[in-house]
């Protein structure tokens, strides 16, 4: 079941979501918020209007939700312990997401910045490349392209 935006995110938390609506990056970012963190950093990926010279209308996500969940959740203890982060949340929409709107977000913080800075973009990798989430790009011309991970067919397509 997805967490409602609106319900409280915080350390205490999995510190993994997946939500249909728009992602509070603001709240995000506060969650990972210590007195002991010198680098704190937050990694929104939006929905780009042109990719690789062809527009882009918008994006609609698909995940197999409760595996997409454990995969995230298992990526952020890791990378809290590969980085040695204080706190890290990672948020990822599903539905449809449109050109300009956050379709993922990263927040993480640690005792320097590099160490975070790194970690976000681990985190990021990883996900693209293990995490069950499936997109759609509908172009310009109303033709659709599913997409992502390669490695593995969206739920109800014959690859």
């Amino acid at each position: 079941m997805p967490i409602n935006r609106d319900e409280a995110f915080d350390r205490e938390a999995s510190g993994v979501a997946m939500v249909h609506g728009p992602i509070d990056t603001a709240r995000l970012l506060a969650a990972v918020g210590d007195a002991a963190a010198g680098g704190n950093v937050l990694f929104v990926g939006t929905v780009r209007g042109v990719t690789a010279g062809t527009v882009t209308r918008s994006l609609t996500y698909d995940a197999h939700e409760p595996l997409a969940v454990a995969t995230l959740a298992t990526l952020r203890q890791e990378a809290i312990e590969r980085f040695g982060l204080t706190a890290c949340a990672i948020v990822h929409r599903l539905g449809p997401v449109a050109v300009g709107e956050a379709g993922v977000a990263i927040a993480a913080s640690g005792p320097h910045r590099r160490q975070v800075f790194a970690a976000t973009e681990w985190l990021l990798e990883r996900l693209k490349q293990d995490v069950p989430i499936w997109k759609c790009e509908e172009r310009g011309d109303g033709g659709r392209e599913w997409a992502h991970p390669t490695t593995a067919p969206r739920p109800g397509v014959a690859p």
